[in-house]
């Protein structure tokens, strides 16, 4: 499935780098949200301390203090047919600490990030109402693929 998607992650890891999924998790997880819509991606990722991911946030959101996962799709002329998708700025304190406040595995919060953060990159959104219920179904079901249980049903 996920095999015939040729996918270059450049992974750039500026935080600390202790307790981080592996090269090979990025990889398998960029390519489960390009199921069905790339065969063939480039993309990076980059980890961010809590201080990078807040002056990104301001700087391109204009909002205040650190985010899990941003998103900045490539921006490309249409006659260049290149396979670049766009860039990703992973937060990691956000995801460990939304992980815990969650009761949510580590490593299936970071999952979600990235296949959230790449389908953004791929053209989906959750501004409107029926947007996102459109991607929150898609990332439901690419999660499944991976044994994740859905990320929005409610904390207990």
């Amino acid at each position: 499935m996920n095999d015939t998607i040729e996918l270059e992650l450049d992974l750039q890891i500026a935080c600390e780098a202790a307790n981080l999924p592996s090269e090979a998790q990025f990889i398998l997880w960029s390519k489960t949200a390009l199921q069905g819509h790339r065969s063939e991606a480039e993309l990076s990722i980059r980890l961010v301390d809590e201080d990078e991911s807040a002056e990104l946030n301001i700087q391109y959101r204009q909002k205040s203090g650190p985010t899990n996962v941003l998103s900045f799709p490539a921006d490309l002329p249409p006659e260049l047919e290149l396979p670049l998708l766009g860039d990703l700025a992973i937060c990691k304190q956000v995801v460990e600490r939304e992980a815990k406040e969650q009761h949510k595995a580590c490593l299936d919060h970071w999952a979600h990030m990235v296949i959230h953060g790449t389908l953004h990159l791929l053209g989906y959104d959750h501004i409107a109402d029926d947007e996102a219920e459109e991607m929150e179904a898609l990332e439901i079901a690419l999660l499944k693929t991976l044994n994740i249980s859905n990320p929005y049903t409610p904390i207990l």
